[in-house]
């Protein structure tokens, strides 16, 4: 039992719906807390308003509350749980801590007799109160930044004047950097120091010196209630100051800190948290340093809870902070637990690594027309990715290679930047491909010293960068046949993909990956072990990496592979890689329904994703993780090692789908719905055309692959058209147009962005209302799961929809439509797994718009607010294991269940806010009311008509 013998019944608050600087990472920490206090017998109670997670599944918690994050949410839960003894709001982001603030002023937590623990209430204000945290670190001898605190504009004003130009403007009591700003120039200030003021829930900003060119670095810490400390990553920001470190490209461990410039972070950082408050958890402390000699340290700030970063630094270290950090608010002390990577060292056991992890953040600019693309202090990132090898070069190509951006990694894919004044502006104005342009800059022969000058990156980062060119030079001066197998050997190590060399080559990717088969380049698997191999680690966490071969003493050549081959039957899940909008967090909630159910009917499970803020990587969720680039050289490696029986794409989003091509091409079975089905719903005219074989009604339509034919089609169709690329998610490059003129300007720039697409022009059905069906087919019988209706339009994106579980005013004649149509297409598509279908209806006759045999956005929402796990049905179904004849379904709701979208425009001041074909959203919350007289519905149905924007 806990050393807190007391604490029997926990009250967690999660982080909500996801927004732009306060992702799936919360999501993560908030799972892995669950986990941890029931492991120890203590009932947990979820408050948490976001469907499409893992952590809201009934499995997670004893009781979860699909409620909205409010105090009055609060007392309704305490009421309702008089046995509760705690509050931990340190795992769901600023949202939480920002809630326990409010309840705890509001008296909520003193009137129920409510411990909080982890954190305390001190702790938050002093780290928030940007004012107080700069007098405690002048108290306690830690440098900070020159800065003032400003609550007018006329005050905000006479600082920028004493401080003159460039400055930092940081609101209070925000997250993501919400408001804050880099000020370069006198002009642009009074504009931003509004935005800054407005962005403050109370009205304050700092204003700060800026400190323009110094590195920044993140120590994540922990503490116990003795007074142990452990760090568990020290965090390099290969980007300078000046750009938030959500949006920033990080590496662990630092690169190119001086020892004793570590230490005396490290003696900062522990300082710093002893300062605060005396609570046991976690902590991420942010520092600046100069880039000279000196190293001067700079103190930026400390967030008493588990941040965006812990997230990465478990994944990056094997180390699961959030884990931990609930044990530790429960009592235990760090030398009490034992580390979970080796189960033979305890917690107290700080991680070493002997490889090298990189973050790149992933943006969604295209989604947000006008957005501002620079990067500066206010998070525009909506997922990332993390790359490992064995050194710099080749985390770094991986993690590019994960972005799924249509890049092989950097350079070498025919991409490049060649125009001298782009390049240069790329770098001045941090661009988002920021990453990729200085690549291309050394391509281009602009001095390492001139990049420096520009960007600030320190020198060793662009040195390695100047390595890889180097060798992109020397190996195009080969052939195939001449190509010296050490120097193949050598690009392998470095990272560069097999389709970069056959780039640099001129010749195939099959041809280069043969000839490394011939040479035995092959790749090796190794353990995220924490402790560098010092002690033998128990959990099967692998990333892949390139090793030249040893000889024994006996004359065995061999290289060393951690991962052992089993001789069970396997099953290989496909993650869904970086979150983005149109496939979020839901198809992650989706993955790892699958790992579990697919180890339930007794498979192996094998993971291969890259995502380090979900739970779908967490090591201890399928029984082998590779955390790899869902990347085909990648994956076609991993089958080849692990020789699965087959491979499960359903599950993770346009990501997964994407490969079910090369999958089918080489042989490797596909479980469930075959490659063709795929296909056949995935090829927007070949779909249509298996409607019209149906007798199923469609709008009209019809296929062009030129600007010409698209002209030539609008005369019979009819304005106005909705255009829909092939094979997209979150319907990219969707548009409704008007007249010619739109519709040729529409379509030269989707066949410019997306060569050989073939596009689907249809009619639009203007008025229409638009409705939704999930269901799960065994190829012979179809079971419906759920029906929704939209409250929006047809036209606006089913993910930017306010959708109602079940529909509300759909008759009984169009409902059996809804339901004859479903089971159709679903057998004739011959089905074995889930399936989506999206319907338009008009003067009671209902069309179909499309249908996706795949998990859908809307899976996991169905089966909240029903209660049943369909996924793990559908996964059963797909593996051959169960028919639908052996589940009973007993969906329970009362009511209604609203599925609304959450956006995160605030982080893109002039960008166009209008909603229409193309999915803009970040994520979603869930509200349940008890009937439709329910004032929420009554405003959401009467907002219905917020135009659509073409």
């Amino acid at each position: 039992m806990p050393k807190n013998d007391s604490l029997k019944s926990i009250l967690i608050i999660g982080s909500g719906p996801i927004i732009i600087g306060q992702a799936c990472e919360f999501d993560y920490s908030g799972s892995q807390s669950l986990r941890s206090l029931r492991e120890d017998g203590i009932e947990t109670i979820l408050i948490n308003s976001n469907p499409a997670t893992i952590m809201t599944d009934p499995s997670m918690a004893d009781h979860v509350y699909l409620l909205p994050l409010t105090t009055k949410s609060i007392v309704k839960i305490l009421k309702d749980h008089p046995q509760i003894d705690a509050v931990l709001p340190t795992m769901g982001g600023q949202t939480a801590l920002n809630l326990a603030i409010e309840a705890d002023e509001k008296g909520i937590w003193k009137d129920f007799g409510v411990e909080l623990i982890g954190v305390d209430i001190d702790a938050i204000n002093i780290t928030e109160d940007r004012d107080q945290f700069k007098s405690l670190m002048k108290k306690i001898g830690i440098p900070v930044a020159p800065a003032k605190i400003a609550n007018s504009f006329l005050k905000g004003k006479e600082i920028a004047q004493e401080y003159g130009f460039p400055v930092v403007i940081r609101p209070s009591f925000t997250l993501g950097g919400t408001g804050a700003s880099f000020v370069h120039h006198e002009d642009e200030f009074a504009e931003l120091l509004t935005r800054g003021l407005e962005a403050s829930p109370i009205h304050e900003v700092l204003i700060d010196k800026a400190l323009v060119g110094w590195k920044e670095y993140e120590l994540e810490l922990l503490r116990d209630r003795n007074d142990n400390v452990v760090i568990i990553c020290a965090i390099e920001n290969m980007d300078p100051m000046g750009i938030h470190t959500g949006d920033s490209i990080t590496v662990a461990p630092a690169m190119t800190l001086s020892d004793t410039c570590y230490q005396r972070m490290r003696d900062m950082a522990i300082k710093m948290m002893r300062s605060i408050g005396d609570f046991a958890g976690g902590c991420n402390v942010q520092f600046a340093v100069s880039p000279d000699e000196k190293e001067d340290i700079i103190a930026i700030e400390i967030n008493p809870r588990v941040s965006r970063s812990s997230a990465l630094a478990s994944k990056a270290t094997g180390y699961p902070i959030a884990k931990v950090a609930s044990k530790l608010a429960i009592g235990y002390t760090l030398d009490e637990l034992e580390n979970q990577i080796t189960k033979s060292t305890s917690a107290l056991f700080e991680p070493t690594l002997d490889y090298v992890i990189v973050k790149i953040p992933r943006w969604n600019f295209d989604k947000f027309e006008g957005s501002e693309r620079t990067l500066g202090l206010q998070m525009k990132a909506v997922g990332e990715v993390m790359g490992i090898g064995r050194s710099f070069q080749e985390a770094l190509h991986k993690a590019t290679q994960s972005l799924e951006i249509k890049r092989n990694g950097l350079g070498a894919d025919g991409k490049s930047y060649t125009n001298y004044d782009q390049i240069i502006d790329k770098l001045t104005h941090a661009s988002w491909d920021r990453v990729f342009v200085i690549y291309d800059a050394i391509q281009l022969g602009i001095p390492l010293s001139r990049i420096h000058e520009i960007t600030k990156i320190d020198m060793w980062f662009l040195k390695q960068y100047e390595e890889l060119y180097e060798l992109e030079k020397e190996i195009s001066t080969y052939t195939l046949d001449t190509l010296p197998r050490e120097l193949l050997l050598e690009a392998k190590q470095k990272g560069y993909g097999d389709r970069q060399i056959a780039h640099m080559l001129k010749c195939l990717e099959s041809q280069v990956y043969n000839k490394r088969d011939e040479l035995n380049i092959q790749r090796v698997y190794k353990l995220v072990d924490t402790c560098a191999a010092e002690f033998k680690a128990e959990t099967p966490y692998y990333y892949s990496t390139f090793e030249s071969e040893m000889v024994s003493k006996d004359g065995k050549v061999y290289s060393e592979n951690d991962s052992i081959v089993t001789d069970k039957k396997k099953i290989i899940v496909l993650g869904s890689g970086p979150n983005r909008i149109g496939q979020g967090i839901e198809f992650d909630y989706c993955c790892v329904h699958g790992v579990l159910a697919a180890s339930e009917v007794g498979y192996e499970t094998i993971m291969i994703n890259c995502n380090p803020e979900t739970v779908s990587t967490d090591f201890d969720v399928a029984d082998k993780l590779y955390f790899e680039p869902v990347f085909w050289e990648h994956i076609y490696d991993i089958i080849r090692h692990e020789k699965p029986e087959g491979v499960v794409v359903q599950l993770g989003g346009q990501t997964a789908l994407k490969l079910a091509e090369k999958l089918d091409r080489y042989g490797i079975k596909i479980m469930g719905t075959t490659f063709q089905s795929l296909d056949l719903a995935e090829d927007r005219g070949s779909f249509s055309t298996l409607l019209k074989e149906n007798n199923i009604p469609y709008p009209r339509f019809g296929t062009a692959e030129t600007t010409d034919e698209a002209l030539a089609l609008a005369d019979k169709l009819d304005f106005p058209l909705l255009i829909r690329p092939s094979y997209v998610l979150g319907g990219q490059g969707m548009k409704i147009v008007i007249n010619k003129q739109e519709l040729e300007e529409h379509v030269v720039d989707l066949l410019r962005k997306i060569p050989n697409n073939k596009l689907l022009l249809d009619h639009y059905l203007d008025g229409a209302i638009e409705a939704e069906a999930d269901a799960i087919c065994d190829g012979e019988n179809v079971q419906i799961i759920g029906i929704m209706e939209h409250i929006e339009p047809c036209g606006i994106h089913s993910g930017d929809s306010n959708a109602t579980l079940p529909p509300f005013n759909l008759g009984e004649f169009v409902m059996q439509q809804i339901k004859d149509h479903t089971k159709k297409i679903a057998l004739a598509l011959n089905t074995v797994g889930l399936i989506n279908i999206q319907f338009a209806i008009k003067d009671d006759q209902v069309y179909i718009i499309e249908a996706n045999p795949r998990a859908s956005r809307t899976v996991p929402f169905i089966a909240k607010a029903y209660g049943e796990p369909y996924v793990n049905y559908a996964t059963k179904v797909m593996l051959g294991d169960k028919k639908l004849s052996d589940f009973e379904f007993n969906p329970q709701l009362e009511g209604y269940a609203i599925k609304q979208p959450v956006f995160s425009f605030n982080k893109f001041p002039n960008v166009n806010k209008q909603l229409g074909p193309e999915m803009k959203s970040t994520g979603e919350s869930i509200l349940f009311i008890d009937s439709l007289k329910d004032d929420e519905f009554y405003e959401l149905y009467s907002r219905r008509k917020m135009y659509l924007t073409r």
